[in-house]
């Protein structure tokens, strides 16, 4: 076969699907997980900053480095595993450790973050978890040991993918600032499993984490949005009235509409985004395939009585904000429909003062015609008159008599080519 030239991202695109590969997680063990992001314009930070700063921490423990603008990484660093992942607004890290803390959900899994590398971290923390695996041969003591662990009313348990484990947490911030998540394993799961399902509660945390920033957006542009609706309801009574001023009007709302756009700009990113996070939530649930745990709330049930609500808040105020954007956009047709009307209306009072100011000036143009006429008859006769006395002499006609046979074919033959050259003008 011929050699045939690759497309240059042929490789890193079928590279890029096998790119996060799951951990292997055995039972029993533990893991620590922390989220981070920048407090602004985390989609265009920069990358060299958190690549060193997770360098900075395998060094450390004299690790390997992770390749160049690499967006993920696994290896050892000292007793533990890490798992390093970078996403489009935040990164994460994972740390894995053999066998259980005690007392349970012990934060000592993640001091191997130490405190002066987290101080020096180029983000916040958006959530961090602590989660214990545990074998649990059957159910037996699975509640008693969820109900100390976790708040009751908020606490979701289910079991997951056919019973092969099951998993409770109550999406709560601990006293040590972590949220808690406990994984009972039956004792024949591999671990890929385990690490997979690991990965999705990781998972699921996070992206209701950054879920949720949509929400406190969209808390925060309540009043807002309600001065909005109040300037865009005066701009359309004042266009209602005869009395507002267009071009006033047409100045306020240029300056409502700005600010709704605006406002918009600002705020689609964050709400695209709160969209697609939703997603991968209810996804990840669902790929857990739950099943009720003796009669308590699973995670679906949790994030529909809790996060879906918050989720509907965002999508109404992303289509309130556009439904004032058309509003407005409306009032703008409005006005200039307004404006087209009153400009027809002064050019058709234009154009009749115009056609009075036109007959008047013809009818001014006939009766000087009508002048001309007879000063032009006049000074014509006088002319006849000098030419055709000595003739009347002659004759024994006088001179009056002369006059009075002149004057009226004069007049004639004046208005005759007065006439022809008005209409040869035409």
């Amino acid at each position: 076969m011929p050699p045939i030239d690759d497309h240059p991202l042929r490789y890193a695109m079928a590279n890029e699907l096998h790119a996060r590969p799951f951990p292997t997680v055995a039972a029993p063990s533990r893991a620590a997980y922390l989220a981070m992001k920048p407090a602004e314009n985390a989609a265009g930070r920069d990358r060299a900053l958190e690549r060193a700063h997770l360098i900075n921490l395998l060094d450390r423990f004299g690790a390997p480095h992770p390749q160049p603008d690499a967006t993920h990484y696994f290896g050892t660093i000292g007793r533990h595993q890490l798992k390093w992942e970078s996403h489009t607004e935040f990164v994460t890290f994972t740390i894995f450790g053999d066998g259980l803390a005690t007392p349970p959900f012990d934060a000592s899994t993640f001091a191997v973050f130490p405190d002066d590398w987290l101080a020096a971290a180029p983000g916040m923390r958006v959530t961090s978890a602590l989660i214990r695996i545990e074998l649990a041969d059957g159910d037996e003591g699975i509640a008693e040991k969820a109900h100390d662990w976790f708040v009751p009313e908020s606490l979701a348990i289910s079991r997951m993918l056919e019973n092969e484990l099951v998993v409770a947490g109550d999406f709560r911030i601990d006293h040590a600032g972590h949220m808690r998540f406990a994984v009972f394993v039956r004792p024949d799961v591999g671990m890929r499993r385990i690490g997979r399902v690991v990965q999705r509660l990781c998972e699921i945390e996070t992206y209701k984490a950054m879920s949720m920033l949509g929400l406190s957006r969209a808390r925060a542009l309540g009043a807002k949005m309600a001065g909005f609706d109040t300037e865009l309801t005066g701009i359309l009574d004042r266009m209602r009235g005869s009395d507002g001023d267009p071009a006033d009007v047409l100045q306020s709302l240029l300056e409502v509409s700005a600010e709704i756009e605006n406002t918009i700009a600002q705020t689609s990113f964050r709400f695209d985004a709160t969209k697609a996070y939703e997603t991968i939530v209810n996804q990840r649930i669902e790929v857990l395939r739950e099943d009720r745990f003796l009669g308590r709330q699973t995670f679906a049930e949790f994030m529909m009585r809790r996060f879906d609500p918050a989720m509907r808040t965002v999508k109404a105020t992303q289509a309130r904000l556009q439904t004032m954007s058309d509003r407005a956009l409306r009032a703008g047709d409005l006005l200039r429909t307004r404006v087209d009307v009153e400009r027809s209306a002064q050019n058709r009072d234009l154009l009749t003062s115009m056609d009075r100011r036109a007959d008047l000036q013809l009818r001014l143009q006939r009766i000087v015609e009508g002048l001309s006429v007879v000063a032009i008859s006049y000074y014509a006769v006088n002319l006849v008159m000098n030419m055709t006395g000595p003739l009347g002499a002659s004759f024994g006609v006088g001179k009056v008599t002369m006059a009075a046979i002149a004057t009226p074919i004069v007049l004639v033959l004046v208005w005759m080519m007065m006439n022809r050259i008005r209409k040869h003008m035409e």
